[in-house]
């Protein structure tokens, strides 16, 4: 059974409590099981609620869950737990075991503030048959033509898999309004975690809104997995000459700004980089 001091509450990809994305962080000498950790997930409330184990070393074990169901891989949560780690045990780099393979994480304090660095699993991608675009795009309420075809829809992974949709305009992506059900069931059936609807406003920046209905999330103000699989989708399809370095921002019409700072490299996994604040507990 895991102790209230082992659980920690943060906002990822903001210097601000009132920014980013909140998390969950769990540290203990080894895990719950997965009927405690879904329950503990549901309670805190968050999107997720990353839990690890053990309590010290450079190698660690951990396992994401939403309020819903657990979740493979989750970026905000790793940042997070960055920051908790490096505040608990010492900045430096540690080894996460993900249940899809292992997530190497840095950390650092710069100026009194804890900055991690996740570096994702090997990328990947799968194109989505126009038929299926179709129904995602009728769900969301968009049209075909007011999407960025120099961005082709494309399902793209870095520990989780998402729908990359790109739109021509701030004004497309503002604009969001879907039928929650509806989206639910289309990403259950294509195991995905979010969609990942973008707009590129230069090759540095990039915005971003994701919505989370298969984790009980109507939207997600930071989403690091999907930072991931985006950088690794543009370089893996040529769209960027690698290495590379971007800006994603997220959640500001939520409300929570966050900033993702994404490198890829030539080859491998992709690494997302930010800091997280605490909160105070519920």
């Amino acid at each position: 059974m895991y102790k209230a001091e082992q659980l920690f509450r943060l906002s990822a990809f903001s210097e601000s409590p009132h920014g980013g994305n909140p998390a969950g962080v769990w540290i203990g000498e080894q895990l719950p099981d997965a009927e405690t950790m879904q329950r503990i997930a549901a309670e805190v409330g968050y999107s997720e609620t990353a839990f690890i184990a053990p309590g010290t070393g450079a190698e660690r074990q951990i396992r994401y869950y939403s309020p819903l169901a657990e979740v493979s891989f989750c970026g905000h949560a790793t940042i997070a737990s960055g920051v908790v780690l490096a505040k608990a045990s010492g900045a430096g780099t540690y080894r996460l075991h993900t249940s899809v393979g292992e997530v190497t994480l840095e950390t650092e304090e710069r100026d009194g503030k804890g900055f991690a660095k996740l570096t994702s699993v090997a990328t990947e991608q799968r194109p989505i048959p126009a038929a299926r675009l179709a129904q995602y795009l009728d769900v969301i309420g968009w049209h075909s033509d007011e999407l960025d075809m120099s961005l082709p829809a494309i399902f793209a992974f870095a520990g989780a898999w998402h729908l990359v949709l790109a739109c021509q305009s701030q004004s497309r992506l503002d604009n969001l309004a879907y039928d929650f059900n509806r989206l639910q069931t289309l990403m259950l059936e294509d195991g995905l975690a979010t969609l990942q609807l973008i707009w590129r406003e230069h090759s540095g920046l990039y915005h971003s809104r994701n919505p989370f209905p298969v984790g009980g999330v109507v939207e997600d103000p930071a989403t690091g997995a999907a930072a991931a699989a985006l950088g690794g989708y543009l370089r893996d399809h040529g769209l960027i000459k690698a290495p590379m370095q971007f800006e994603i921002q997220q959640g500001v019409r939520m409300g929570r700004p966050s900033q993702l700072n994404v490198s890829v490299p030539v080859t491998g996994g992709v690494s997302v980089t930010g800091t997280a604040v605490e909160l105070a507990g519920d």
